[in-house]
């Protein structure tokens, strides 16, 4: 029942903070989605349509604020992209062979996309993506601590039933997506309470990864240590903190978990283990049928309706994101959805390197959980089937929207410059070095000093030596000194 009075709570929330900013809405959009609440409570709500009433809400105001700000910078390619792709699929659903499927492959984009944008015109500060972020750590940090409930009560429902219609690989994808997001949002934040939730919730997270034994999100999480590795900031907290993390999961990880790990690379007479194999040759089954029609593809989510022409049960999937993309949109679909993760990627390692010396270190930090993240999440994504998990796009996001900000940020203050007066710009300098170079500066002058006081009195720092005479000679030009010696001292 408490479930599903917040649940109600949660989206009148939604709808009546869309009212006030779109962007409001969207956070509560991606709360529901994550939560999943007619999942997550299922004993006392079914069929509720939470979500639909929010987006609601939020597409409306969304619209009659005429879509946001779509000054959006470098990431005006990364939207784009997806844009494109959502496009791709549209226009290869006409001439679909089965247009159910793949008009409802369309639809569940959709719904991604849609957020997506609202999300990335609306966002105006640096606080309103760590607001994003707090969502994804703490909602999918409950969903991980009711999964650990489950488990330490006897019954491994991950495993055995899954989440949300998700199975275990794909939900366990998504806790590794979020895990890199809790993972520097930990550094970011200095409040010990804060902090305190951040590593609660990154606990259930990581110890729910294990007990799913996802041996695609297992992996994941190893590329993500190693990635965070090479772009954590090089403090002895940041150190002390990774190492814990790493040490925690060893620990954590029983003989069932790396057994189950190791099996993935292990071979018996020269054969690999049988579900590996099995990926193996799904992927290759594919190519053959990529190769037919490399460009248009076999049509949106239409894998599933050729894999018995290869002698797999009808309806398999590929067990891979990125090669049934790529058999189902060709090979235009799959470099637009790829490049959209690869360019997030991309344009997050040029924001870190732009600002991450910056004594704000927001920028530096999101564009770090955007890019361990994600590259994390494009290797799980190799082992399993999953375009419909919302997080990864919500991590996007907040890389995106960080790019956005700091884009804006340093427009503003160039235009700030570009029409603050003359003289209180700062010397035209080149570098660092014409810092010591007296010629690098100019001496211009100023046309409201010159017509006040007539005169030039602006040299550089070159001649200033040779003009000091000419100064002192003006002085006494213009200003006589007067020798009151010979003035008789008048005592009142």
């Amino acid at each position: 029942m408490k479930g599903l009075i917040f649940t109600w709570l949660l989206t009148g929330l939604g709808i009546s903070a869309s009212f006030i900013n779109p962007y409001n809405g969207f956070l509560v959009y991606v709360a529901l989605a994550i939560l999943r609440p007619d999942s997550l409570w299922s004993s006392h709500i079914t069929g509720g349509r939470f979500s639909f009433f929010v987006a609601s809400a939020m597409l409306l105001n969304w619209f009659i604020r005429c879509c946001g700000n779509w000054n959006l910078g470098p990431s005006r390619r990364i939207t784009m992209l997806f844009v494109g792709y959502w496009l791709w699929s549209v226009f290869l659903s006409f001439r679909a062979d089965s247009p159910q499927h793949a008009w409802y492959y369309v639809e569940q984009q959709a719904k991604i996309l849609l957020p997506f944008l609202v999300g990335i015109t609306t966002v105006r500060t640096a606080a309103d993506l760590r607001n994003l972020a707090w969502v994804i750590v703490v909602c999918q940090g409950y969903v991980a601590f009711e999964l650990n409930s489950y488990y330490f009560s006897g019954f491994n429902y991950l495993w055995e039933i899954g989440f949300a219609g998700l199975d275990n690989n794909s939900m366990a994808i998504g806790l590794v997506t979020t895990l890199g997001v809790a993972f520097f949002l930990f550094f970011y934040e200095t409040s010990y309470l804060r902090r305190f939730i951040i590593t609660a919730c990154a606990a259930f997270i990581g110890h729910a990864i294990l007990f799913s034994f996802s041996r695609g999100a297992m992996l994941a999480t190893v590329v993500f240590f190693g990635v965070s590795f090479f772009i954590i900031r090089k403090t002895t907290l940041h150190y002390s903190v990774y190492v814990i993390g790493i040490l925690m999961a060893v620990i954590l990880a029983g003989p069932q978990v790396r057994d189950r790990f190791f099996e993935s690379f292990s071979q018996k007479d020269g054969v690999r283990e049988a579900s590996a194999q099995s990926r193996l040759d799904l992927w290759r089954d594919c190519a053959t049928l990529l190769a037919r029609d490399p460009i248009m593809g076999c049509g949106p989510d239409h894998w599933p309706l050729h894999a018995h022409e290869f002698g797999w049960p009808a309806g398999k999937e590929a067990h891979s994101l990125w090669v049934q993309t790529a058999v189902e949109l060709g090979i235009p679909g799959i470099l637009m959805y790829m490049g959209f993760f690869v360019t997030a990627i991309w344009q997050s390692w040029l924001l870190l390197q732009r600002t991450k010396d910056d004594p704000d270190t927001w920028f530096a930090d999101s564009a770090r959980m955007t890019i361990a993240s994600l590259v994390g999440y494009m290797v799980a994504a190799q082992f399993v089937s999953l375009e419909a998990l919302e997080i990864p796009y919500y991590v996007v996001l907040i890389g995106a929207g960080s790019i956005t900000i700091q884009y804006r940020i340093a427009n503003e203050s160039a235009s700030a410059r570009a029409t603050m007066p003359h003289h209180l710009t700062t010397p035209d300098v080149e570098s660092a070095e014409d810092m010591n170079d007296p010629a690098s500066f100019t001496a211009e002058p100023q046309n409201s000093m010159d017509s006040e006081f007539g005169e030039e009195f602006y040299v550089t720092s070159a001649n200033a030596s040779t003009h000091s005479a000419d100064w002192r000679d003006t002085i006494g030009i213009g200003s006589p000194r007067t020798d009151l010696s010979d003035r008789p001292l008048v005592l009142n």
